[in-house]
């Protein structure tokens, strides 16, 4: 990892601190170290139909980690914008898994709570994930309420007239419904964050529970 993290931008600890994590979750992934073998050839990006939307190209993801600039890849909107369709990881001439390198540093942001500014989608993950993890199934109404509640509390007011028409019409439930055996599946999600060498973080309570 030396030769890695021996850009002038990795001396602070901190940088140094988010390399090391990083590169032990991508060590993690089979192949994962493929990702010094990156020829800058751009397929990656040329491939990604989400990159118009990107602030930074899948390209330059790999040139930013080898540079040390981690807190930029942290706060970019492209590890959130990925629309897991592994056309880069298919096409990658070195057989890098690009997909699964941006999955690892949206798992870093979460962790360090670095995310990009005025782009609320780490709001949908958290409100998206913790739900999961208290019910063991999605609940659409609450991820709407906790979403709105982190990023724009006052919205909520302007959509209960929506609300109602859609629960008169039996389209939405406002009572959650859980799953069988709800204990084993947050066993095996602390499992997989263990193996996967998440840091994990407790679910969020959910309003009226």
């Amino acid at each position: 990892m030396a030769d890695i993290m021996a850009g002038p931008q990795a001396k602070d600890r901190k940088t140094k601190e988010l390399l090391r994590t990083f590169w032990l979750q991508v060590s993690n992934i089979p192949g994962g170290q493929k990702i010094k073998r990156c020829l800058q050839c751009g397929t990656c990006t040329g491939s990604c139909p989400v990159s118009p939307t990107m602030d930074i190209m899948p390209r330059e993801v790999i040139a930013l980690f080898r540079a040390g600039d981690m807190e930029s890849l942290l706060k970019s909107r492209t590890i959130w914008i990925c629309a897991s369709c592994y056309a880069c990881t298919v096409r990658c001439p070195v057989g890098i898994k690009v997909t699964d390198i941006l999955y690892a540093l949206k798992r870093l942001a979460m962790e360090n709570n670095l995310f990009p500014a005025r782009f609320p989608v780490h709001a949908l993950s958290r409100s998206f994930v913790s739900l999961v993890n208290f019910f063991g199934r999605s609940y659409e109404p609450g991820l709407l309420i906790l979403f709105y509640l982190r990023t724009k509390p006052a919205r909520l007011l302007g959509l209960l007239p929506l609300a109602w028409k859609l629960w008169r019409h039996g389209r939405i439930s406002f009572l959650p419904r859980g799953i069988k055996r709800k204990k084993d599946l947050q066993a095996l999600l602390k499992e997989a964050e263990i193996m996967e060498m998440i840091i994990p973080w407790e679910p969020e309570p959910v309003p009226g529970h």
